[in-house]
């Protein structure tokens, strides 16, 4: 039989045709092998997790110094030498407790001189009022024998000469110009005694400041005096005072943090905070207790103080502590772990397989962010699988063999 040249042809194409669906079927085949089930053995295996909803929180934790929440130096209010001194380091006090004791000797004088000047005074006093008292019964007998013969001479014209009832006139009249007299002087020598008593009880408060108590409850926590220490007082600027004592309130404690700027605000009066006292291995509770209302322009933050309550007294000034502040919280928000989001710019996407197990990109909105997981506010759904491998070589509508990110972590263990 003879072919023609067309059909020569045709023959060596579908020769060429068989022959290369011959080699890609077995390409196949051997990849069905290798992979275990046919189609499989081309897939990427990425590691998915389900979309979910579950509490989270955003905070920031800033380290600082644990400082008293009171802190002073104690003052003398007036010079003298301690005659007491019952505080000494370490020594913990009540609020109005007797720390020390001076010894005034000019004070002690002069409220001697004040007991003298009050009792001159009083004297004073006593002998105005009786001499008052004895002019005045002068006065109304006086009175009541002017009024006497001024009747008689007015009624029985004649009777009683002029004269007499002219001195009885002037008697009464100088009776009743002593009487204001001795009540003037009644008065100056009253004005004197107040002014002897406000004397002595100036002197009696500047006294009692002899006497050097706690204005708050704390601890000693230095000591400048010594029995006979000579101590000036504290109240003018001319002199180096030396203070008696340093006095520490340490049943609460200020932890004051630097906030930044960006993070403002969140802060709220109340707001509960955690503190972490790493060198002594605890953690107590805390709360923000007040702060400023400016931004330092140098540091670019806010000063934020935390009230540390310490009944046992374990902390201790000047430790470092670590403060956990809550900025957002939601009890019941749809999440993913921070590697499954993809964020370029001010845009953000994750990648999905879904039930063809095929790649979807799709975009998504944010919301409070924490350590390990974020909340997707729009853009996924709950019960989602999110990619949370490596993404690198991943394309949206590619085909993949997802595997729980669990289970993944399981078998990396069991290799190890």
């Amino acid at each position: 039989m003879r072919f023609r040249p067309e059909s020569r042809r045709q023959v060596a194409a579908l020769a060429v045709l068989a022959f290369a669906a011959c080699l890609s079927a077995c390409s196949g085949s051997a990849a069905a092998n290798v992979g275990g089930n046919p189609g499989e053995g081309t897939m990427t295996a990425v590691a998915v997790t389900r979309v979910a909803r579950k509490p989270i929180v955003r905070q920031i934790t800033i380290s600082s110094e644990l400082v008293p929440f009171q802190e002073i130096d104690v003052y003398a209010k007036e010079s003298g030498y301690v005659k007491q001194l019952l505080v000494d380091y370490g020594t913990r006090v009540r609020e109005g407790q007797l720390m020390a004791v001076l010894e005034i000797p000019e004070l002690e004088m002069q409220l001697r001189q004040d007991e003298a000047a009050i009792q001159s005074a009083t004297d004073q006093v006593t002998h105005a009022s009786h001499e008052v008292n004895r002019l005045e019964a002068q006065h109304r007998v006086a009175q009541l024998q002017y009024d006497r013969l001024n009747g008689v001479a007015t009624t029985r014209p004649g009777l009683v000469a002029q004269q007499e009832v002219d001195d009885a006139q002037g008697k009464d009249l100088a009776l009743e110009a002593q009487v204001e007299a001795t009540k003037s002087a009644l008065a100056t020598a009253q004005s004197q005694l107040d002014v002897a008593k406000a004397s002595q009880e100036r002197d009696q408060v500047l006294f009692a400041y002899a006497r050097i108590t706690a204005p708050f409850a704390g601890v000693v926590t230095q000591r400048y005096a010594n029995l006979g220490t000579l101590m000036q007082a504290g109240t003018s600027s001319s002199t180096q005072a030396l203070p008696l004592v340093r006095l520490s309130q340490d049943d609460k404690f200020r932890l004051v943090i630097p906030v930044p700027e960006s993070y403002v605000r969140y802060i709220r009066v109340g707001d509960p905070v955690q503190v972490r006292v790493p060198s002594l291995d605890k953690t107590v509770p805390g709360a923000v207790a007040r702060f400023s209302v400016d931004v330092a322009q140098d540091t670019r933050t806010m000063h934020t103080e935390v009230d540390v309550v310490n009944p046992a007294h374990v902390l201790m000034p000047g430790l470092y502590a670590e403060a956990t502040l809550t900025l957002e919280r939601s009890n019941s928000a749809l999440t993913v772990p921070v590697q499954a989001v993809n964020r370029t710019g001010a845009s953000a996407t994750a990648l999905i397989v879904d039930a063809n197990n095929m790649i979807e990109e799709r975009p998504v909105a944010l919301g409070i962010e924490s350590a390990g997981d974020i909340e997707i506010l729009r853009g996924l759904q709950e019960g989602d699988r999110v990619v949370v491998s490596d993404r690198a070589g991943l394309k949206p509508g590619s085909r993949v063999k997802p595997q729980a990110a669990e289970s993944q972590a399981d078998q990396a263990g069991n290799s190890q």
